[in-house]
């Protein structure tokens, strides 16, 4: 079977890959050349020499993203529920000759919180605005990442930011009606035809989320994608008050937990 006949059984794709041999996965995609365009935008604001470093991409589809990142040495773990996509993912990596150098799960990003790997780089793109629980999820990936994010999301239009302040009168609370004010949409329905759509943070929302679980945004090289670098000056939520909370959300005994972390 040639490579475009394997291509066109795999198919529908997502990820328009250009395979070694000039064949494209997604040559008519509705979006054009994607995510290769996206990746174009966003290339330049990680380091070109990945060698050493570990990766996780989340919602890796056809594996567009553990490829490149892949190519620049990194060794990539890509997470994805359909096993439609992780079944291309993995043919396109061996016809790369990246099979070694990526591995592929079957998993929820929430199954991250039950392992005990940690990675130099999260790339998060298109999947926050999926998730039912995306703080949680965010919480979890606070917890896995080692130096640097690549965080894309869905996002309310506009750019507007704030000093957000330290605390709020109970009686002043008419600042939280700013259009700065850090916030984030629920979709109850749909959005663009997807059931799945359900959130769309502001663009402080997004900052003020990172931040609170540890990250300082150091760039944006498209527009809705933030660089985002884990900060020791910040503390995540989970530092503080409120980290049984976080331990019983993802079904660990937050008693004994909080007695470990006090004993340290």
């Amino acid at each position: 079977m040639s490579l475009s006949e394997k291509t066109e059984a795999l198919s529908p794709w997502f990820h328009n890959i250009h395979l070694p041999d000039g064949t494209q996965t997604a040559p008519d995609h509705f979006l054009g050349d994607f995510p290769g365009f996206k990746w174009d935008k966003i290339k330049d604001a990680i380091p070109e020499d990945l060698s050493g470093w570990s990766v996780l991409d989340i919602g890796c589809n056809a594996g567009f993203y553990s490829l490149e990142l892949a190519k620049r040495g990194a060794r990539v773990t890509g997470i994805d529920l359909d096993e439609h996509y992780l079944k291309q993912a993995n043919w396109v990596a061996e016809q790369f000759g990246l099979d070694e150098q990526i591995t592929y799960k079957q998993m929820q990003v929430y199954d991250l919180a039950h392992t005990e790997e940690e990675y130099d780089l999260v790339w998060f793109m298109g999947v926050f605005y999926h998730l039912r629980y995306p703080l949680l999820a965010l919480d979890i990936l606070s917890q896995k990442t080692k130096q640097l994010m690549v965080f894309q999301t869905l996002s309310l239009p506009g750019r507007e930011e704030m000093g957000v302040p330290e605390d709020v009168e109970f009686h002043k609370r008419e600042i939280m009606k700013s259009d700065a004010w850090p916030s984030m949409a629920f979709i109850e329905n749909k959005l663009a035809g997807d059931p799945t759509n359900w959130w769309a943070p502001n663009h402080q929302g997004i900052i003020s989320m990172l931040g609170s679980c540890g990250f300082k945004v150091t760039g944006m090289p498209e527009d809705e994608t933030y660089i985002a670098v884990k900060d020791k000056t910040l503390y995540s939520c989970l530092d503080t008050w409120n980290y049984s909370e976080y331990l019983s959300a993802i079904g660990k005994d937050w008693q004994q937990e909080v007695m470990k972390k006090i004993k340290k």
